[in-house]
């Protein structure tokens, strides 16, 4: 399939946090990304905006039982840049987890300037 979006990450964030992960995860978090690239239309399921965060989406992968957020944002529509990620344990997500994923887009974008 061609791919339509390109995927970066910013700083080491979301390197760290793959990096943590079994390799059936590993495997799984590949396969939404690679989804993501290559689809027209992400379905929510697996992408979504954070309500009452600007910009920001979150990418949605369970396995088994556990599931697991990456926080990114859109730059020049076609670029989608990973964030935090991190296993959700709680039917909330942490509002930590959202205001360090919320610092990083900031500093991506005025870093970018």
């Amino acid at each position: 399939m061609k791919q339509i979006r390109q995927i970066i990450y910013y700083k080491h964030y979301f390197e760290e946090f793959f990096d943590e992960q079994t390799e059936k995860v590993k495997g799984k978090i590949d396969d939404v990304l690679y989804l993501i690239s290559v689809v027209d239309r992400v379905p929510k399921k697996f992408l979504d905006h954070m309500e009452g965060a600007d910009g920001l989406y979150e990418i949605r992968i369970e396995y088994g039982s556990n599931i697991f957020r990456i926080f990114c944002c859109f730059d020049e529509g076609r670029i989608v840049v990973l964030f935090n990620g991190f296993q959700k344990k709680k039917q909330k997500t942490p509002k930590s987890e959202i205001e360090k994923a919320e610092k990083l887009k900031a500093e991506y974008f005025k870093q970018k300037k």
